[in-house]
């Protein structure tokens, strides 16, 4: 079961506070009268209790959640090694604008994603052609069961297309507008070998590379790290027949920093604008786990970049 908190805590902030205000304003007044002509001390019931102290602590996390920053944990290898798995992330939640709650419907636009961005999104799905030739967004990568129900997940990409840029993607050569993307050697990956994600990418003789991005106004690059690994896959060129080599309006091409594991546009199309979570910008927490150091100090602080 998939369980969206944003939407429990909403829920649960309504709750407090319905039972809260309808206490006072229907029962209060007249329990407290009828409580204080029999000299007993006053005391809420217990689930108006229960309402009045915990609305105030539920709402302000929700606003924290919603507004300010929110907490998210890497779950795969796609993004490595910029963000390793078990890292935790903390995302500007207003860096592209502010959104309902649950909804994720923007009211107040305060920017856009800009390349070079590690953006949190709302999957969107896969692109397939139902049984009358119109294409949809599925749960399903087959595309077998083109209305499958697209699951309620967050991933993590990086920004390489926003709306306007003609893109171009084979294997390790990356064009923007026609220009290639340069990327200069730093040399073999090199990682924890007792955890799968390390494994697999020493394994299949992973290099890391440092890729200059240009930004979104000409000025200049966004240097990065990325991991090429030929060897263990070869993903889908761009364009193809999920994205166009121009990107839409209200559209970016995101991928992994893994760039050859990395499930993202280059299978499943653009990312819709609506589906913005925010900017990742700082780790907060490595996680390795249990025979693999436990937790890496040296990670805690960074800056994503």
């Amino acid at each position: 079961m998939e369980f969206d908190f944003s939407a429990i805590l909403l829920g649960l902030t309504v709750l407090f506070g319905v039972v809260w205000g309808l206490d006072r304003l229907l029962f209060y007044t007249k329990r407290k009268a009828r409580l204080d002509a029999a000299g007993e001390e006053y005391r809420d019931p217990a689930p108006v209790d229960w309402a009045r102290s915990l609305f105030p602590v539920v709402l302000v996390v929700l606003v924290l959640r919603s507004f300010v920053a929110e907490p998210f944990r890497i779950p795969s290898g796609s993004m490595m090694p910029t963000l390793d798995v078990g890292d935790f992330i903390l995302v500007n939640k207003f860096a592209y604008g502010l959104r309902m709650p649950a909804f994720n419907t923007k009211f107040v636009s305060l920017g856009e994603p800009k390349r070079g961005d590690v953006v949190v999104f709302r999957f969107p799905g896969y692109l397939c052609e139902d049984e009358n030739g119109t294409m949809v967004r599925s749960g399903d990568i087959s595309c077998a069961d083109p209305h499958a129900p697209v699951p309620n997940q967050n991933w993590i990409k990086r920004v390489i297309g926003v709306p306007g840029d003609t893109i171009e993607s084979h294997g390790d050569e990356l064009l923007i507008n026609g220009k290639p993307v340069a990327a200069d050697l730093i040399g073999p990956y090199q990682g924890n070998a007792k955890r799968d994600e390390s494994r697999l990418m020493m394994d299949y003789q992973a290099t890391v590379w440092t890729e200059h991005l240009p930004r979104s106004d000409g000025k200049g690059t966004i240097d990065h790290m990325i991991a090429r690994m030929p060897a263990y896959s070869m993903p889908f060129p761009l364009p193809n027949d999920k994205v166009p080599s121009k990107v839409p309006p209200g559209c970016y091409i995101v991928m992994g920093d893994n760039r050859y594991n990395s499930t993202d546009s280059r299978w499943w199309g653009c990312l819709p604008e609506q589906n913005l979570a925010g900017k990742a910008f700082l780790i907060w927490l490595s996680w390795k786990g249990p025979g693999a150091g436990w937790i890496d100090f040296s990670r805690i602080g960074r800056i994503i970049h």
